[in-house]
């Protein structure tokens, strides 16, 4: 039997970087968790130990920091885009970087003064694999609820079920969004009149909450259908989208030990189990790619 080598990589994981734009009295930041997994001609040191062809994941954090004062940071996918062309042109044993962004919003409070804006975190995985370059932007912990207008009913049934149906609940659900572009679509306004990687961004994820909202939802499904639906019709440049939707379930409290009442207005928010479901939605006539999500 012969022992050999498989799939490998290596690089440096969330290294965590805040730029400060100091744009005279009035500042701006910019607040990223970078990773970087560098792939290629690595087998000598897992079989041997020479480490000739490995360049220190301490480097490539310092590359980081040195790339932001360099080339500071406006659109993450461009910062991921400029990191993982650098390792594949600037080591010849390095054939493939993917570098992976988020990006912690923070809302201005005065000059340089900022509050953290809640748990929403904008995403960008950057691929360079030879010639191929795929970008794929996302976010997590979008926070959504329908307070109605959602039911979960006509669900198999076996000898262990005993949830009842509902026909008016409650739906919330954390968006995890990972969408893949056609290509790269750049810093500035496009020729379509669109404005480049924000404009992007802000478009799907307003696509998102509007499949969301104006979706009568009969399961987390269906929904999740609907908002992936909804990017792919109202966002050309986007190929495919994939959810990961935790069902955030509400309870309907029974208040009648108390003598009350309660005609779906008091709840408990659970946070596990839960369930989760996910799912792609796609162009059918876009070509598939590993690594979208």
């Amino acid at each position: 039997m012969g022992i050999v080598l498989g799939d490998n990589q290596y690089g440096k994981a969330e290294t965590r970087v805040v730029w400060v734009i100091r744009d005279g009295p009035r500042h701006d930041l910019r607040d990223l968790n970078v990773s970087i997994s560098l792939t290629g001609d690595l087998a000598a040191t897992h079989l041997t130990g020479d480490n000739a062809q490995v360049l220190p994941t301490d480097s490539q954090k310092n590359t980081v920091y040195a790339f932001a004062k360099r080339h500071g940071v406006d659109q993450i996918e461009d910062f991921g885009l400029l990191l993982a062309r650098h390792f594949v042109t600037s080591q010849p044993s390095i054939t493939r970087a993917r570098v992976d962004i988020e990006q912690y919003a923070w809302q201005r409070l005065g000059p340089h003064s900022f509050q953290r804006a809640g748990a929403e975190v904008r995403t960008a995985s950057v691929t360079v694999d030879g010639d191929a370059t795929r970008v794929v932007s996302g976010l997590t912990g979008l926070v959504l609820l329908n307070s109605t207008d959602s039911e979960f009913a006509g669900f198999v049934r076996d000898p262990y079920t005993t949830l009842p149906e509902a026909h008016d609940r409650i739906l919330a659900t954390a968006v995890d969004a990972r969408w893949r572009h056609a290509g790269p679509v750049g810093a500035g306004p496009a020729a379509d009149g669109t404005g480049g990687w924000a404009d992007s961004h802000n478009r799907v994820r307003a696509a998102l909450v509007a499949g969301f909202v104006e979706t009568y939802s009969r399961s987390l499904q269906q929904t999740l259908y609907a908002m992936g639906e909804r990017v792919l019709r109202e966002c050309a440049g986007i190929v495919e989208i994939r959810l990961s939707l935790p069902n955030k379930h509400h309870l309907l409290v029974d208040l009648t030990p108390f003598g009350l009442d309660n005609p779906g207005e008091v709840f408990v928010a659970t946070d596990r189990p839960y369930g989760l479901i996910e799912g792609m939605v796609r162009r059918d006539d876009a070509p598939t790619a590993k690594g979208a999500s």
